[in-house]
């Protein structure tokens, strides 16, 4: 890996442990925009960009054909397996996971250990991976599951815990195992607010 593999913004805050690009022997440029923090034990694999304003906990793993947005957070021991499109103003807290083929839109909030997930059928048989898709002004609560496929759609909110098995409407809470679709709550109608 060369310099002129790593694309670095101004006024970014790198850790001296932090590894950008030269990861495992993959190739590619790896672009990070400007104003960005990334903290110790980070890891950020060749093939992906960023835009501005990036922060990452400590551990955090960014694996290869990654698109961020701006003004994003990868939290503490987050893992982004790679192949994800990530929007703008996404926050990502401790211990997120998140698989490749995930799409995820602009002011989506993930709690704390939420897991997303790609594979129906676990090493049983083989299938096609298909990743969650989060649209706009997402919420998912700490420690809840989304099975693969899933469309979690615009404003909509998922408790914690929860376990979610079918697509969410737009503006719908989702909550329990397997997770019940209820109208939304008036205090939390209207979008996230992701600064």
């Amino acid at each position: 890996m060369t310099a002129d593999d790593i694309q670095l913004g101004s006024g970014c805050d790198i850790a001296p442990d932090a590894r950008i690009g030269d990861v495992d022997g993959v190739a590619g440029d790896t672009v990070i925009g400007d104003g960005a923090t990334i903290r110790a034990g980070t890891v950020i694999y060749p093939d992906v960009v960023v835009g501005d304003g990036l922060t990452t906990g400590h551990d955090a793993l960014i694996r290869e054909d990654t698109t961020l947005g701006d003004d994003v957070l990868v939290g503490t021991q987050t893992v982004i397996d790679g192949n994800v499109e990530v929007g703008s103003h996404v926050s990502m807290q401790t211990g997120v996971y998140v698989p490749r083929r995930t799409e995820i839109g602009d002011n989506v909030f993930l709690g704390p250990r939420a897991v997303l997930t790609n594979d129906a059928y676990p090493i049983r048989r083989e299938s096609e991976l298909e990743g969650v898709e989060l649209e706009d002004h997402v919420t998912v609560g700490a420690n809840a599951t989304l099975l693969p496929g899933i469309t979690v759609s615009s404003g909509s909110f998922v408790a914690a815990g929860s376990v979610v098995t079918d697509d969410v409407p737009p503006e719908t809470l989702a909550l329990g195992v397997p997770a019940v679709h209820r109208p939304l709550p008036e205090e939390l109608v209207g979008g996230n607010l992701i600064a």
